[in-house]
């Protein structure tokens, strides 16, 4: 790309010039209101104010509009001299400048119907393309109240760039080398106005793209095929009466439940019902693409709509808790928990999908804390590629539903996004939904980010960001669509922002009048998202009354039935357990003690493993000496200390076809250099982890260690998804000092200790929180373990003390 920069700093530069000389076909009127284009929109103009004015009055583009911060000196002289070389010896110039001249000058001056061309006004078209496609999102009709106006960009005025109306009928070429979309010099000649026209429709319709921040080319030109389509997207009349279908039973779920239960809180959908038809046909595309497993985590906010209709739980049970019915029934000498309120509960289920396949869906259990799911349903999601053998990444998939005050405020959302692309941590992409009510609980945008979108954390990662009008059913259903394309594609997480509204309150029962009075005068005689479509469909023909009433009479219907049957619905405990834990421990069962003990032969046989290192492999001569230290405490049997120990457990854990997995900060020399479990080549620099090379072929992750990015929250939640997927496993986090661990308390509150009791979920996590009396001050010191001892014995099992190189090592278990 630097080649096309630099093209647009000459041309920026040639602009300047021109504009400078006074030539009169450039000097366009900043307040006039160019013609109307062919889709019957008006071109934008921004109209600039002068302070001696009352009035706007017309006026040349100001010369510092058109700085460029690429613009280097380099004048319209050297470009036209550069172009003599060129038409005088193609081969004397760089490859780069040879595709540039052919295409727009070589092409440009055979073409048909063009006169007059030159490459400066082909740059200023370029520029203006580039405008549209870096800030047409700021012109993009994106909130469905339309509360205020938007600061749009003057950098798609077509002023900005010497263009005026007397150019809107001419024929331009467009053709750049490499690119796509409307810069493909595949490309035919096309009319300024048809350029603005399509431009307008691609990039300031419903959906707001954000993805020049994207620094990789491919990626940007595969989003710039998808979104510049010669025409449209265009939805069949089978399709959209699918998409009907689907809004139609978000919409009359929530009607039911609030005709049923006046005064329940629920977190209802009413104002967002879109996101139900554009997660099923999400989940139906990513079906397509060789999905086969879904991770879904999400708040209070929809979650019993998801629950209902996308993840298919029995609506008789969600009905059933409604009426009391929370707690499963306490079947014979099992555990039933405390039991949770119904927008926190989880489910999986087996759904058909349009191509005919099966998906498997999970809804991960979360507690009040917004976006404390969010490492778990990753963690979940990289352990279900563990144990399926998804080495590509492409089977099992993690999706994340935000709220758009939670996205912008909550520190874990980016502890989870930084771990998208890191080794031991990344899950192929993870697809993230913001349902963006355009205030938190009683907070507007304004006093609660401050940035302009509440997505704009995530532009810190290369991920492309579609913020959709959730009034658009089918530009939800096309942005979501969107990405689960670009994730298998790319294996990087994307963002979806649905803009969208909150019909009622926080919850059903709140007055949001009180803080928000002009937008809810708004809201109570907006129209739903099921009444704007249903409309649009009546009038293209392409569904009649009678179809709609046939689709809503067998809706209701299905509700009243299962209503019914919820009176007689008892939940079963097994209706709640995750498969692989079935026949474990409850907190009211005694386990016995097992002899875990390993017989001396197979102690040394993989000792001898752990404490070799390759033939021509150079270590830190004190790592050498350590690693020699071990291998003599295995042969002697005396003086083991804690690194050895722990390397042997390891080991003949892995020999017993155990999976095995260490995290946390430092965690691979150790914090205290107790561990050395990766050494560094002095040389080269290369790694070598003895632990990989315990048995015959080793899975290259049967044993992983591995440094996390510094982070207690967002590492210890992923750990903890991690260990709930499959009890076959040790999967350990640790602390760099144990002190630090409180940095994450919201997981070990709201999860780990109470998970069990909530949602008879159960995690094999073991935790380990190094710290030492060695003068380094109170939050080095003690692991705070009176905060671990108010915890309930049935949770944490065991809590042992270890001394490692002078510093204390507490084990929670």
């Amino acid at each position: 790309m630097a080649w096309f920069r630099a093209g647009a700093s000459i041309a920026k530069h040639a602009i300047r010039k021109t504009l400078s000389q006074g030539g009169s076909s450039y000097l366009v009127s900043r307040a006039r209101v160019l013609p109307t284009l062919s889709n019957g929109r008006k071109l934008h103009t921004t109209v600039f104010k002068s302070k001696a004015q009352a009035a706007p009055a017309p006026h040349p583009v100001p010369l510092s509009r058109l700085s460029d911060s690429f613009l280097d000196g380099t004048s319209s002289v050297y470009l036209e001299e550069l172009q003599r070389t060129w038409e005088a010896d193609p081969s004397s110039v760089d490859e780069s400048w040879d595709n540039f001249f052919r295409n727009f000058v070589g092409q440009s001056s055979t073409a048909s119907g063009i006169s007059g061309q030159t490459i400066q006004e082909s740059m200023r078209l370029l520029l203006l393309v580039r405008a549209y496609q870096v800030n047409g999102h700021t012109k993009a009709k994106l909130d469905p109240l339309n509360l205020g106006e938007r600061d749009v960009s003057d950098e798609l005025d077509p002023g900005l760039y010497g263009f005026s109306e007397a150019d809107l009928d001419r024929e331009f070429f467009l053709g750049v080398w490499r690119m796509a979309g409307f810069l493909s010099e595949n490309r035919p000649v096309q009319t300024l106005r048809s350029i603005l026209t399509r431009l307008e429709q691609a990039y300031c319709g419903s959906i707001g793209y954000e993805y020049m921040h994207i620094a990789d080319r491919n990626k940007c030109n595969w989003l710039r095929d998808k979104i510049e389509t010669p025409t449209p997207i265009h939805f069949n009349r089978e399709r959209r009466e699918v998409i009907f279908d689907r809004l139609t039973w978000s919409t009359l779920f929530e009607n039911f439940l609030a005709t049923k239960w006046t005064s329940a809180k629920r977190f209802g959908l009413e104002g967002g019902e879109t996101l139900i038809p554009g997660m099923k046909e999400m989940f139906d595309r990513a079906s397509d693409l060789g999905v086969e497993s879904i991770v879904i985590g999400m708040a209070h906010r929809g979650r019993l709509n998801v629950l209902g209709n996308v993840v298919r739980k029995p609506l008789k049970h969600i009905f059933c808790e409604f009426s009391g019915g929370v707690q499963p029934e306490d079947e014979v000498g099992l555990y039933t928990g405390t039991g949770d309120v119904k927008y926190h509960l989880g489910t999986s289920y087996d759904r058909p999908t349009r191509g005919g396949g099966r998906l498997h869906l999970s809804l991960v259990a979360n507690p009040s804390h917004l976006e404390a799911v969010n490492p778990v349903v990753i963690g979940k999601t990289r352990a279900k590629q563990y144990f399926s053998n998804d080495v590509g990444k492409l089977k099992n998939m993690g999706i994340l539903i935000h709220g758009d005050g939670s996205f912008a405020g909550q520190g874990v959302v980016y502890e989870t996004l930084h771990l998208s692309a890191l080794p031991n941590y990344s899950t192929g992409g993870t697809i993230h939904i913001v349902l963006n009510n355009q205030v938190a609980f009683t907070t507007d945008p304004s006093c609660g980010r401050s940035s302009q979108y509440c997505t704009d954390v995530a532009k810190a990662l290369d991920v492309p960001i579609f913020h959709v009008n959730g009034d658009d059913v089918e530009a939800v259903v096309h942005a979501c669509e969107l990405a689960a394309e670009w994730r298998q594609t790319f294996h990087s997480d994307v963002v979806v922002d649905l803009v969208c509204y909150r019909r009622f309150g926080h919850n059903e029962i709140d007055e949001p009048s009180f803080t928000q009075p002009k937008m809810y005068k708004v809201i109570r005689s907006h129209p739903s998202a099921l009444e704007i479509y249903q409309k649009k469909l009546l009038e293209t023909g392409e569904l009649t009354k009678e179809d709609i009433d046939k689709i809503q009479k067998k809706v209701t219907s299905i509700l009243n039935e299962e209503f019914l049957a919820s009176k007689e619905y008892v939940p079963q405990r097994r209706d709640w357990l995750s498969a692989y834990w079935s026949g474990f421990k409850t907190p009211e069962q005694v386990s016995r003690i097992r002899n875990t003990g390993v017989k001396p032969e197979i102690l040394k046989t993989v000792g001898k493993a752990i404490t070799t290192l390759p033939e021509n492999f150079t270590p830190h001569k004190a790592v050498k000496r350590i690693y020699e230290q071990r291998a003599q405490m295995i042969e002697t049997g005396e003086d083991i200390d804690w690194g050895c120990a722990e390397a042997l457990a390891f080991a003949t854990l892995l020999v017993e076809g155990n999976h095995v997995r260490l995290s946390g900060q430092d965690v691979e020399r150790g914090t205290f250099s107790h561990r050395h479990s990766v050494v560094h080549d002095q040389t080269s620099g290369e790694k070598y982890c003895p632990l990989d090379h315990v048995i015959m072929n080793q899975n290259e992750e049967m044993f992983t260690v591995s440094n996390s990015s510094l982070s207690e929250f967002g590492v210890l939640g992923f750990e903890l998804g991690y260990s709930m997927e499959n009890p076959n496993s040790l999967v350990i986090w640790e602390a760099q000092f144990g002190d630090f661990a409180n940095g994450a308390h919201v997981i070990f509150d709201n999860f780990l200790v109470s998970g069990e009791s909530k949602w008879l979920r159960q995690s094999g996590l073991v935790v380990l929180l190094p710290h030492g009396y060695d003068g380094q001050g109170p939050e080095h010191s003690s692991a705070r373990l009176e905060r671990f001892l108010q915890i309930d014995g049935n949770h944490i099992g065991i809590v042992c003390e270890f001394y490692v190189y002078g510093c204390r090592l507490v084990v929670l278990d």
